[in-house]
Parts: structure tokens; sequence; C-alpha cells
């Protein structure tokens, strides 16, 4: 069985991006390549109306073709209880308020019954010190909260 993962815009961007000279950065590509081959036969993906919206912004070139790299994937619509998700992560503190789209991935993704939300922002969703608050928060509005992984993370028991 195929397990549901939801694609933040940084994976997508990092899949669709000009390939970096910075080491690292060209690094997270090269794992975000192989992480999309999986696609298919491990994971099954999704993203959300927030993903598509940031996609679609900056240089129209790179813009569509992050979306064109998602467009086959099933929508998560969102509603008014995803936004209270979202103020609820960011009143805990889980997610800086300055940074509401990251909460309410999240939000998202627990409220769609996703596995894992993969992501390359460690700044403010993949981050060690605030991932306790997150997932507490989140369950105790009532919904199981994704695994927060990074594609490397997600692809590191495939040896």
């Amino acid at each position: 069985m195929r397990q549901k993962v939801y694609i933040e815009t940084s994976v997508v961007s990092y899949y669709t991006a000009r390939i970096s000279r910075d080491v690292v950065v060209a690094g997270h590509q090269q794992v975000t390549q192989e992480f999309w081959q999986c696609l298919d036969s491990r994971f099954e993906p999704f993203v959300s109306a927030l993903v598509i919206e940031e996609a679609g912004r900056g240089d129209a070139v790179l813009a569509g073709r992050r979306l064109d790299a998602i467009k086959a994937f099933p929508v998560i619509e969102h509603g008014n209880l995803a936004e209270h998700l979202a103020k609820e992560i960011m009143l805990h503190r889980g997610i800086p308020e300055a940074y509401p789209e990251d909460a309410l991935h999240i939000a998202l993704a627990a409220m769609a019954g996703i596995e894992f939300l993969v992501t390359w922002n460690f700044p403010h969703i993949n981050n060690p010190f605030t991932r306790m608050t997150i997932r507490q928060t989140v369950e105790n509005n009532g919904y199981v909260c994704p695994e927060l992984v990074s594609p490397d993370e997600l692809m590191g028991g495939d040896e």
C-alpha cells in the first residue's frame, strides 16, 4: 500500500530548479529527483491549493515548470477549519506568526489524513525544536499529525 505524502512547495521548487552550484542545495536537488521517481510506486502524492498558489509565484518559466510538475496530483482544498488549526499551531508557537502559510501546510495535511508532509523547510516546518509542539497542538485539536520529513529522511530506508 502506498503511503500518502503531502508535497510542500519547497520540494517542488528543488525538483524543478536549475542545478545549484551550492553543494548542499545540489545534494537536496538530487535526493528530490530520486524521491520524485518513487511517487508512483511507493507514495501517493497530494498538494493543496496553497502549494499551487505558491508554486505559481515568481519567474514565469520556473513557475510553469513547478505547476507542470504537480498538475496530476490530487489537490486538498481548505476552509475555515484548516485556518483555525493553523492559527492554533501559531498560537502555541509551533510556527512563527510571520509564516502562516507554513502552519497552513501542516493543518491541511493533518486534516486530510496524510501520513507524511515532505519539505525542505527546516527553519519552520521540519524543525526539531518545534516538531513536538506542532504534533501536540495538532493532536490536541483532534487530528493525527503527519510526520514532518525531508525527502532524504523519507527515502532513508530505501537501501
